[in-house]
């Protein structure tokens, strides 16, 4: 079992993980044995994913949303966050007992010329505060706000920033921002934001003071080395410039985040779904020990949302592999078994 590389054996009481071999007389009725040998994880978990919608332009779609959830669950990932949707979760995401856990952060927060329009909730300035805290309420905790958007515009101002972090953490939430800018991503660690997506243009100097904070770094590195070729054949502009300025500390600032106590979560904000295996080998590519990059991708980030990994009374949540993940980070897209509530789903 992963991380504590421990040879375990658990069995499934409805819902529910037990640790230990089955009761006497239970073994063998109306039992099956489902895994023997193998590495086992917690389930993996994706932090940054927008299912629901393809596209700024396109409508929310709840049958997208369940095809797409449901390709995070076939690939191992039972668990996910979506810091931002068009509109906020359906309740019956979570009643659904064939679906990943979803913790939501309700619609997208966007004051003014910060956002696609019209595509997360829209609002001034002066009532960012009181949104954030009823986006935080309906979701479970969380919200998520646009804290830059034009690389060579101005970000959310940091007074108002930081008035809104305080108003939700007052109210029992927390908050995401999205930022690509130096302004905006300084903007966002001081204000005492709870996660940066993105985090463009981090100033290390910053990283002590996230890490002292609790402020988690989520670099959806795969959607942005994707880009990386077409930005460069792109004609020189301000925003092109910037762009490829930002990437380029990207990797640097991630290993320097892992090594000044960040925590470094995996998140993929890209389409399809279920392609968190590969933020892990981007994880490693930017100089993460390859135990750190799955655990941003399975037990750490589970253990940030609040969820159990395996252990007595833990959903039963269980991801198998025949080989050992953190030696062959390729074997995270070829799982044995996959347990959902205690349900085989592959």
């Amino acid at each position: 079992m992963l991380p504590e590389r421990e040879e375990r054996t658990f069995w499934v009481d409805g819902e529910v993980l037990r640790a230990g071999s089955p009761p006497v007389g239970l073994a063998g009725r109306d039992s099956e044995t489902i895994v023997d040998g193998g590495w086992l994880l917690p389930g993996l978990v994706d932090v940054h994913t927008h299912p629901g919608a393809l596209t700024p332009d396109s409508p929310f779609d709840e049958e997208l949303l369940r095809r797409q959830l449901g390709e995070h669950r076939d690939a191992g990932v039972l668990a996910v966050r979506t810091p931002g949707t068009s509109q906020r979760m359906p309740t019956w995401v979570a009643e659904d007992p064939e679906l990943p856990h979803v913790t939501s952060a309700g619609r997208w927060l966007a004051t003014p010329g910060r956002f696609f329009p019209g595509f997360g909730r829209d609002v001034s300035e002066d009532g960012l505060a009181r949104a954030a805290v009823e986006e935080a309420a309906a979701s479970g905790g969380w919200c998520k706000v646009i804290g830059d958007w034009a690389a060579d515009e101005p970000a959310v101002p940091l007074p108002l920033l930081t008035s809104v972090v305080e108003a939700v953490h007052a109210a029992g939430g927390k908050v995401a921002v999205h930022c690509q800018t130096a302004e905006g991503t300084r903007n966002a660690v001081l204000a005492g934001a709870d996660s940066l997506e993105h985090g463009m243009h981090l100033d290390p100097a910053l990283l002590d003071r996230m890490a002292a904070q609790g402020t988690a770094f989520v670099p959806t590195l795969s959607v942005f080395g994707a880009r990386e070729d077409a930005m460069r054949a792109r004609e020189p502009s301000v925003r092109r410039d910037l762009w490829l300025a930002g990437w380029d500390t990207m990797l640097g600032n991630v290993r320097a985040a892992h090594e000044a106590k960040v925590m470094v979560l995996a998140g993929t904000d890209s389409f399809p779904c279920g392609t968190v295996a590969g933020e892990m080998e981007w994880l490693v590519r930017a100089g993460l020990p390859a135990h750190a990059a799955l655990g941003a991708a399975s037990w750490t980030a589970r253990a940030w949302l609040g969820l159990p990994g395996l252990v007595d009374g833990a959903p039963a949540d269980v991801v198998a592999y025949a080989t050992d993940p953190t030696l062959d980070p390729g074997a995270l897209n070829h799982p044995s078994r996959i347990v959902l509530r205690g349900r085989v789903v592959r």
